[in-house]
């Protein structure tokens, strides 16, 4: 009998339990998805460093996947409460009837285990399907082939799914339980009486209010976007407390003014049902100002998480191919008592114990980096300094720092050998090279007024206005903050410290390659590390990087940020949007016998259906507008301090986010529209 009651309740209630349904299928289908990566990546052709990469990204997620079961928690806990409240009349007439309070609670279970049964399977059905699609994606991603595909199903992912979410479901019948066992029968025939206490609020306070917030709010886009290089751990803390607390106060001013702005449009707000629109509309959001301020903030996290994955991702991979142009770069440099270069050789190193590097490399170059004890980085910016510490703070730190040398020479045959063009400078010139941002405004800058350097007492004019942008040293990133180019003859040999070392190996086939970067790596290790070990030369620093390393490194980060990225992100979306759309559902509710009354007056249904779709746009779109605009300012803060990981456009990135933010936002927009417009002709 129960059994059927509650069949029947959820036949009768399916328009209110479309946004809890349509949450959980989400949440089941991207719950199994990322928990599936490790098995549906078990047939991938990779290398062993990869498999370890996959196996790091797995256990990341399994973390994660902790997380996320908190926050669906909570937020199934919220959806449910929103369904009970729904129903106060429907119990109330239970009790009239007789019926006992905890057969009422074992309606409510019957519908939960109905509910959770269904949307495990339809979304863990979605959830195999989609995960398909993710093995193609962890393809591309780790550049493996597909040639063993083959249909994979995740049995631990699927007990995972049902572990996690059944606890959920527990934890929502034990709540059910509890609220009803506390209900009293008056209370719930009074419910659709009652309504949130609305405080009036002065519009001049409202005004003051909002200008404070919006000032403080100014202040604090300021320091993440314009004072970055002054931006500390502190500080960075001290914005974003800014930020969310003038967020809060935006809203709850928002909420006092947005009803007197639009009267004091008299054609605006007497035109059509725009009068009762507006005020319904500044009911709902001064009675949800703290939640509007979590979903903003949510929201923004979400747009920063999915755009700065995207971007880390795209960005990794390309910068390996650009700044990374040969398989093999090491470095060695012994430093005096004073911690400052001194002459290195790595050829010495690999004649001691009867090996050559050269016998791996068909091509390469070896070099030194030179110092000069009397021309640092101070000496250069001269009279500029106060200039440059008012921008740059940190700069000040960096008093004894030495500006790294290259001979025009080595620069020009590390350029043939990386594929970029060449440089011709005078006897009486220098140029420098830098790819770091930061570094290249400020040489910038400094170059503008053609500034003179003495090094090796030689004293060299610039001969550009412009930073060459182009590196010395292979890397991952655009880092290289700068190294000076001087004519051969203006060196001095006793200032040779750093001995650097880069080529390409034999041969152009994979096998053989794999096979030469094993046996490089095995040399270097060998050669150096007994060396430096060996207690008579402790002052060696060596470093060692190959370009298969350095992409693992840049398919590991890129896998990292991209998967945890979009796990996160999605679940925020649905999180806010689930929000929303039960906050606005909730109203609708409370406010069917204002539409009846509306539709005796003679009011048109198109019209009310028009005020409908207003009132949940608008509701949907004030948090969403906030928080575009803190992701501007919180992207290019972002982007600021990933700058050495990402480089090229955000575009790109953007405009998916954009698309994964219309596609799960406004499915919650479409689906709550539908759903009010329901509930208000309820009692049509």
């Amino acid at each position: 009998m129960l059994f059927k009651i509650s069949l029947s309740n959820i036949r009768k209630s399916v328009k209110d339990y479309a946004v809890y349904f349509f949450t959980l299928i989400i949440g089941v289908a991207i719950f199994y998805v990322f928990n599936a990566i490790e098995t549906q990546t078990a047939f991938l052709n990779v290398s062993e460093d990869q498999r370890e990469i996959i196996k790091f990204l797995t256990t990341a997620i399994s973390a994660v996947s902790v997380f996320v079961a908190i926050v669906l928690g909570l937020l199934i806990v919220y959806a449910s409460r929103f369904l009970m409240k729904r129903r106060n009349k429907e119990f109330a007439l239970y009790m009239m009837l007789g019926m006992s309070k905890w057969k009422i609670s074992a309606i409510l279970v019957c519908e939960t285990v109905i509910i959770g049964i269904s949307s495990l399977f339809v979304g863990l059905l979605i959830g195999i399907g989609l995960s398909q699609v993710m093995s193609a994606v962890v393809a591309n991603l780790f550049k493996a082939d597909m040639n063993d595909y083959k249909f994979t199903v995740s049995a631990s992912a699927i007990l995972k799914t049902i572990i996690y979410f059944s606890i959920m479901y527990v934890v929502v019948i034990l709540r059910s339980g509890v609220v009803i066992g506390k209900c009293r029968l008056i209370t719930l025939m009074q419910s659709g009486r009652r309504s949130e206490k609305i405080t009036m609020k002065n519009p001049w306070l409202c005004v003051i209010v909002f200008l404070i917030s919006a000032a403080v709010l100014g202040y604090a886009y300021y320091t993440v976007g314009w004072n970055q290089m002054d931006l500390g751990t502190k500080k960075l803390l001290i914005a974003i407390i800014m930020g969310a607390v003038s967020t809060f106060f935006i809203f709850w001013s928002a909420a006092g003014m947005l009803l007197r702005v639009i009267m004091s449009v008299k054609g605006l707000y007497h035109r059509g049902l725009n009068s009762f629109t507006f005020r319904q509309l500044s009911s709902k959001v001064n009675t949800t100002v703290a939640s509007m301020t979590v979903i903003c903030l949510m929201l923004f996290l979400t747009i920063c998480t999915l755009s700065s994955a995207f971007a880390i991702r795209n960005s990794m991979n390309k910068q390996v191919e650009d700044f990374f142009p040969v398989d093999f770069y090491g470095e060695a440099e012994r430093q005096d008592s004073d911690d400052q270069p001194m002459y290195t050789d790595i050829d010495d190193y690999y004649r001691e114990q009867g090996l050559s590097l050269e016998d791996d490399l068909k091509e390469y170059h070896k070099f030194h980096i030179y110092t000069d004890p009397e021309f640092t980085l101070f000496t250069f910016i001269g009279d500029k300094m106060d200039q440059l510490k008012e921008d740059y703070a940190s700069i000040g730190h960096m008093e004894d720092y030495r500006n790294e040398i290259i001979k025009l020479s080595d620069y020009n045959s590390l350029m043939k050998l990386y594929g970029y063009k060449t440089l011709e400078l005078n006897d009486d010139e220098y140029a420098i090279c830098a790819t770091f941002s930061g570094f290249v405004s400020i040489y910038d800058m400094l170059l503008e007024s053609k500034p003179a350097i003495n090094v090796f007492g030689n004293e060299l004019m610039p001969h550009s206005e412009k930073t060459i942008y182009s590196f010395v040293r292979p890397s991952m990133q655009p880092m290289n903050g700068g190294v000076f180019i001087i004519p051969d003859s203006a060196a001095d040999e006793s200032g040779a410290g750093t001995n650097i070392v880069v080529g390409n190996y034999n041969g152009s086939d994979k096998e053989i390659i794999a096979e030469t970067e094993t046996r490089v790596r095995d040399g270097w290790k060998k050669v150096i590390g007994d060396h430096v070990n060996d207690g008579t030369d402790s002052g060696t620093r060596t470093y060692m990087e190959t370009k298969i390393e350095a992409a693992n490194d840049a398919i590991g980060l890129g896998a990292l940020v991209t998967f945890l990225g979009l796990y996160i992100g999605f679940i925020f979306l649905v999180s806010c949007g689930a929000i929303l759309a039960l906050k606005e559902l909730s109203e609708s509710s409370d406010s069917a016998p204002r539409y009846t009354m509306l539709r005796k007056l003679g009011v048109e249904e198109k019209e009310i259906t028009k005020s409908v779709f207003l009132q949940t746009g608008i509701f949907f779109l004030l948090p969403l507008l906030l928080a575009c605009l803190h992701s501007y300012f919180g992207l290019k803060m972002g982007r600021f301090m990933l700058e050495m990981i990402v480089s090229g456009s955000l575009v790109k990135p953007i405009f998916f986010t954009a698309g994964v933010v219309v596609l799960i936002y406004g499915g919650y927009f479409l689906l709550t529209f539908l759903g009010s417009k329901a509930i208000t002709r309820e009692q049509k």
